[in-house]
């Protein structure tokens, strides 16, 4: 893969950070393989999870594929994510590969399926991201991402606001994105913008949702079963400012035809 010339990488938040992935037990989890599973292409194979953390997410996953590979590049996440493959006495069929950010230490097209749950958003290159994902993707394979919806009605990694400690101010993630990068400690993205950015980077996609706030910010009590129950119900949802992520499921382009 050729690098970036100088100069030429995309701009990225002030404040760019690196995120913390969900907890096993919390109900996003649940909600996206509700949603990924039918997604996937029958027969298994090798699943890549880039930015798979703690493991939490990937391990809904594991029935489904004959073996797994986690990527990350924070070694106690990993470290946590083998924990609990002992536990679940899943290791001989998971293995965790640590990265530094940039090229993969993978081969090419080793992988049927390729994950990414709410990573793109904190890494320092999209472009060489999905490139990576692209390369170690099989011709058939299928890549499955998701990233934070901007119109929901809060900034869900937060953000670095002057002289406010509280850092989850209400509507910052519907600020023009010049400002909201200055501020923000991850990217956040429309709908168009994370289908177009795939599109560049060589992916087509074939399904894409918006997936429902799952509340689990909110402590467990009334309040969150009641929201549950009703407007956040449904795991996908047609209005834009009840969604925390965006999911997009994608294959790899077809290459353009040569002009005579």
């Amino acid at each position: 893969m050729k690098p970036r010339p100088e100069g030429s990488e995309p701009a990225k938040p002030a404040h760019l950070a690196t995120g913390k992935p969900a907890d096993a037990g919390q109900f996003v989890l649940e909600r996206r393989a509700r949603l990924v599973r039918p997604l996937l292409p029958a027969g298994g194979g090798h699943l890549v999870d880039f930015g798979c953390g703690n493991g939490a997410q990937t391990l809904h996953f594991l029935d489904s594929f004959t073996s797994v590979t986690g990527v990350d590049m924070v070694a106690a996440e990993l470290a946590a994510f083998e924990a609990e493959c002992r536990r679940v006495s899943a290791g001989a069929r998971v293995r965790t590969v640590l990265t530094g950010g940039g090229a993969l230490p993978l081969p090419d097209a080793c992988a049927d399926v390729v994950t990414s749950f709410t990573v793109l958003e904190h890494v320092a290159d999209e472009a060489l991201a999905l490139a990576e994902m692209r390369r170690i993707l099989k011709p058939d394979g299928v890549l499955v991402i998701t990233v934070p919806n901007r119109w929901w009605l809060f900034e869900t990694h937060g953000a670095d606001l002057p002289l406010l400690p509280w850092n989850r101010v209400p509507l910052v993630s519907w600020w023009p994105k010049r400002l909201h990068d200055r501020w923000a400690r991850a990217r956040i993205y429309r709908r168009h913008e994370i289908l177009a950015l795939l599109r560049r980077a060589g992916f087509e996609p074939f399904a894409c949702c918006r997936l429902t706030a799952p509340m689990d910010v909110l402590p467990a009590g009334a309040l969150r079963t009641f929201a549950r129950a009703t407007l956040f119900r449904p795991d996908s949802t047609p209005w834009p400012f009840l969604a925390t992520e965006i999911l997009v499921a994608a294959r790899l382009a077809a290459p353009a035809a040569e002009s005579a």
